[in-house]
C-alpha cells in the first residue's frame, strides 16, 4: 500500500475519526455489500470504489495500523514495518475479504436464491474466514436450557432444588487455556504470525487464513486432556433457587452456569423452564386461585358461614340465604403473592350444592312437605322460551 497523504480513510468509510471498531466494521460491511463486483458486474466505478473501501478497512480495522495512520496522516506497509515487507491484507491492486460475509450476495444481486458466494469463496480459498488479527480470540460459551418439574405449592411458596445437567466446564489440566502444561504459543513460520496468507486468481489477490496455523498466527501444543479446546464435557449438579410466585413456563436465568467458553472464554448462562404440577382442588390463573366448594341444600337455602381451604390455611366465607349452585364468591388477598409488587391475588370460591342421600323416611316426609308448600317450578322460564 503506497503512501498517499490525500486519502482520508475515515471519509472513505463514512465514519467519524473517533468511531469505534464496531462502527467501522458496520460501515465496511454495508459498503462492501453494496459495491462488491459480483453485485455490480462490469461496473468499473463500483469496483474501484470497492478497492478503496477494502484499503481503508484494512488500515482502520487494525489497531496498530490505525494508530500509525492517525499519527502520520498516511499509511504504507514499508513505512509501518520499516521495509520488512510485512504480510498484510491490503496489497496493491488486490482485495482482502477476511471478516466479510458473502452469503447474501446472490440474493441481493438477482432477487432470488442466487449463488451462495460464502460457500464459493470457502471452497476456492480453503475455507474458514477469521479475524484480521490472526489470533484465536476467546469465544463465549453457549447458553443452556433445561426443563424442571416442581410441585404446585413449591411454585407458590418458593423452594430450592438441585438439577443435574450435562455441560462443558473449563479443563482443569490446562486451566481452560487449551495449551499443554509448560508450553506457550509460538509465531507461525508460514504466515509470520499474521494468520493470513495471500492467493491470486487472475488479477485479484485474496487474503486467506493460513493452513498451517488455521488462521491463528500461532502454533500451539494442545492440552492432551481437552485436545486444545480448553473445556471438557461433564455432568454438574447445580442448586436452583425457585422464587415464590413462579408460574408455568417461567424462565429462570442462572448466570455463568452454561457451557464454558473455548480456550478460556466467558461461560454462557443456564436457563431453567419451569413445569408446575397441578393440585387436586386448587386451580391457578396468574396470581388468583380458584376452587369449587360443596355445600348442603340446607346451607344453600338458609345461608351461613362456611369454612373454605386456601393456599395458606383456611378462611371463613359467609354465603347469603338462597345461594344457587355455581355462584362464585371472592375472598380477597388469599391468592398468590406477586414477587415483583408484593401484592397478593384473590381466591374465587364457586359454590356447588350437593344433594345427600336420605336413608330414613322421616327426612323424606319433611322433603315432601316442603315440596307441597313450595310448588314453584324452576324450569318454568326455559319451558316458556323453548
Amino acid at each position: 500500500m503506497a503512501a498517499n497523504r490525500s486519502k482520508d480513510y475515515y471519509a472513505t468509510l463514512g465514519v467519524a475519526r473517533n468511531a469505534d471498531s464496531a462502527a467501522i466494521r458496520k460501515a465496511y460491511r454495508h459498503l462492501a455489500r453494496k459495491l462488491h463486483p459480483d453485485v455490480n458486474p462490469g461496473d468499473t466505478v463500483s469496483e474501484n470504489r470497492f478497492k478503496e473501501v477494502q484499503e481503508a478497512y484494512g488500515v482502520l480495522s487494525d489497531e496498530k495500523k490505525r494508530t500509525f495512520y492517525d499519527q502520520h496522516g498516511f499509511y504504507s506497509d514499508q513505512a509501518f514495518t520499516g521495509g520488512a515487507g510485512a504480510r498484510t491484507g491490503g496489497q496493491p491492486g488486490g482485495f482482502g475479504f477476511d471478516g466479510f460475509d458473502f452469503t447474501d450476495f446472490g440474493r441481493q444481486a438477482g432477487g432470488g436464491p442466487g449463488v451462495d458466494f460464502g460457500s464459493l469463496f470457502d471452497t476456492f480459498l480453503g475455507g474458514g474466514r477469521r479475524s484480521r488479527s490472526g489470533t484465536a480470540a476467546k469465544q463465549p460459551g453457549e447458553d443452556l436450557e433445561y426443563a424442571m418439574d416442581i410441585g404446585f405449592r413449591d411454585a407458590i411458596r418458593g423452594t430450592t432444588e438441585r438439577l443435574s445437567i450435562a455441560r462443558q466446564e473449563a479443563c482443569s489440566t490446562c486451566g481452560g487455556a487449551g495449551l499443554a502444561k509448560g508450553t506457550s504459543p509460538s509465531p507461525c513460520g508460514e504466515c509470520g504470525g499474521n494468520g493470513q496468507v495471500h492467493k491470486a486468481a487472475g488479477n485479484m489477490r485474496f487474503s486467506v487464513p493460513c493452513r498451517t496455523c488455521q488462521g491463528e498466527g500461532t502454533i500451539r501444543t494442545m492440552c492432551p486432556a481437552c485436545r486444545g479446546e480448553g473445556r471438557v464435557s461433564t455432568h454438574a449438579s447445580i442448586e436452583i433457587r425457585i422464587p415464590a410466585g413462579a408460574q408455568e413456563n417461567s424462565r429462570l436465568r442462572v448466570p455463568g452456569k452454561g457451557n464454558a467458553g473455548p480456550r478460556g472464554g466467558a461461560p454462557g448462562d443456564l436457563y431453567i423452564v419451569l413445569r408446575v404440577g397441578t393440585h387436586p382442588f386448587f386451580r391457578r390463573e396468574g396470581q388468583h386461585i380458584h376452587i369449587e366448594v360443596p355445600v348442603t341444600p340446607a346451607e344453600a337455602v338458609l345461608g351461613g358461614k362456611i369454612e373454605v381451604p386456601t393456599i395458606d390455611g383456611t378462611a371463613f366465607l359467609r354465603i347469603p340465604p338462597g345461594t344457587d349452585s355455581g355462584k362464585t364468591f371472592r375472598v380477597r388477598e388469599r391468592g398468590v403473592k406477586d414477587p415483583r409488587t408484593g401484592q397478593s391475588g384473590d381466591q374465587f370460591v364457586r359454590i356447588l350444592i350437593v344433594v345427600p342421600e336420605i336413608p330414613d323416611e322421616t327426612t323424606k316426609d319433611l322433603m315432601r312437605q316442603y315440596a307441597e308448600r313450595n310448588p314453584e317450578n324452576p324450569r318454568e322460564a326455559i319451558l316458556r322460551q323453548a
